[in-house]
């Protein structure tokens, strides 16, 4: 799964979002949004947000269950 997470420098969230995602078996893109005005205007206050497929998925924090239930769906 194509899996990006936008976040920022010293995020405690953004950390705790890329561990879920990777204990999950995610292996995501990291994009610092405060590099991309359009982004940082997007997602400012919004980060950590987890672009799944294309799809944004979570938005200030992931959910363990709900990404399960995201995962298991997909496979």
């Amino acid at each position: 799964m194509k899996t990006i997470l936008y976040t920022r420098a010293g995020c405690h969230l953004c950390d705790i979002a890329e561990q879920t995602l990777r204990e999950h078996g995610l292996q995501p893109r990291l994009v610092d949004i405060d590099k991309d005005e359009a982004l940082r205007e997007q997602f400012d206050a919004c980060v950590p947000v987890v672009e799944i497929d294309g799809k944004v998925r979570f938005r200030g924090h992931v959910d363990p269950t709900l990404l399960r239930r995201l995962l298991h769906n997909a496979s």
